[in-house]
């Protein structure tokens, strides 16, 4: 193996972020390599990948060894079981850069194992920045670990930051295809089944995200991890509803400047650059095509209608312990709507009232957050079972 190559440690290798990553690395096998595969459950997947990318390690942190098929994996390959094994393989001194591709929570400690070994970090799991923000920016600044966001808005904005200074950024302006409940009245979207909200104009993702696509969630998420990723106040943020989903995001400057990044929707771009930044290479992704004509709108977000995107707000603005709470709950929400348990709307109204009874703290530490999104999940378990939909308990642990 030439030392040249970059060096990659993929975790999430079976989700859509995973499979995205993995068409990136064959397109620039001579200049790119997988040392590290995981997958939580999915081994026939991830065997596949091993057999055809043959990396030193592969972790499932799912399954047992007696799980799996006696030699499903190449013999090359070391394959090893649990969260702790992966917590110890994003570790290895070799592995340059670390795509965080697993979706929710579940993502936070091996994301946060990669930044404590210094690694650049591809951050693709926006909800380890919403669980725990300043905990994982902090200890970036301590160990030289990098965060470069693979999300395509996020990317946007840490693309059009380069334009100018820091000191000199007005506003940070989120783009949102809308999801595809975009035209839906209030009334409509109150009757939305699991298959309309997960028919997506646009994007093709798994499911709990594009359940958070529907409800707006998603964004609500990206307004709290771009306040941390990029150290800017939660009311310098705004988000615009734009279909095309071909701007990404913009930046604006304080002296009107807006800086843009445009290109046709495909993660592979992002992915991509989050590898090889800050140099630029060929890739496989569509060009925009400007010879053709074609329209760019963009919309003010219905907050009555998308009630979950005010909760990104007012989360991002007070930080502390109302991210965790905020994820934890809208992760039991979707699971309980994606199986008929909870209506759509039903999902933000959850969330705000597992938000509204936690004890909040500004400054938590990392075993507090853990204690907090347990609390959290259970409470909304108990809501959504709750015929009435009571209040939640009020014995949130103590920060």
């Amino acid at each position: 193996m030439s030392d040249s190559k970059k060096r990659i440690g993929l975790l999430g290798a079976t989700g859509s972020i995973g499979t995205s990553c993995l068409e990136v690395v064959r397109a620039h096998s001579e200049s790119m390599s997988i040392d590290l595969l995981s997958a939580h459950s999915s081994w026939r997947e991830l065997a596949r990948s091993a057999a055809e990318f043959l990396p030193q390690t592969v972790v499932l942190t799912g399954v047992q060894a007696s799980d799996v098929a006696a030699n499903a994996f190449p013999s090359s390959v070391e394959v090893l079981y649990g969260e702790e094994a992966l917590l110890k393989a994003v570790e290895v001194p070799e592995i340059e850069t670390v795509i965080t591709g697993i979706v929710g929570a579940a993502g936070l400690r091996g994301t946060l194992a990669a930044v404590e070994a210094g690694k650049r970090i591809g951050l693709a799991n926006k909800e380890t920045l919403v669980v725990a923000g300043s905990l994982v920016t902090q200890k970036a600044v301590e160990t030289g670990s990098v965060l470069i966001p693979v999300d395509s808005e996020h990317s946007a904005i840490f693309q059009a930051l380069a334009c100018g200074k820091r000191e000199d950024v007005s506003k940070l302006i989120l783009t949102a295809s809308g999801g595809p409940f975009r035209s839906w009245s209030a009334e409509k979207i109150a009757q939305a089944t699991v298959a309309n909200a997960l028919d997506h104009p646009t994007w093709d993702m798994g499911p709990k995200i594009t359940i958070d696509s529907a409800t707006m969630m998603n964004k609500a998420l990206e307004v709290i991890e771009a306040r941390w990723l990029f150290g800017i106040n939660a009311r310098q943020i705004e988000v615009v509803v734009h279909p095309q989903s071909i701007v990404h995001s913009m930046v604006e400057f304080v002296d009107g400047s807006v800086m843009a990044q445009l290109s046709p929707p495909d993660m592979k771009l992002p992915i991509q650059y989050a590898i090889t930044w800050p140099d630029r290479i060929a890739g496989t992704s569509p060009k925009l095509d400007i010879s053709q004509t074609f329209s760019l709108d963009f919309e003010p977000p219905d907050l009555e209608r998308f009630p979950a995107l005010a909760l990104g707000f007012e989360v991002a603005d007070q930080g502390g312990t109302a991210g965790v709470v905020l994820n934890a709950a809208n992760e039991v929400a979707v699971d309980r709507f994606l199986q008929d348990q909870l209506t759509f709307p039903e999902i933000p109204r959850l969330c705000r009232s597992i938000l509204a009874s936690h004890q909040f703290e500004s400054n938590p530490t990392l075993d507090e957050l853990l204690t907090l999104d347990g609390w959290a999940r259970q409470e909304a378990l108990r809501w959504t079972s709750s015929t009435s939909h009571s209040s939640p308990s009020l014995t949130a642990p103590r920060c």
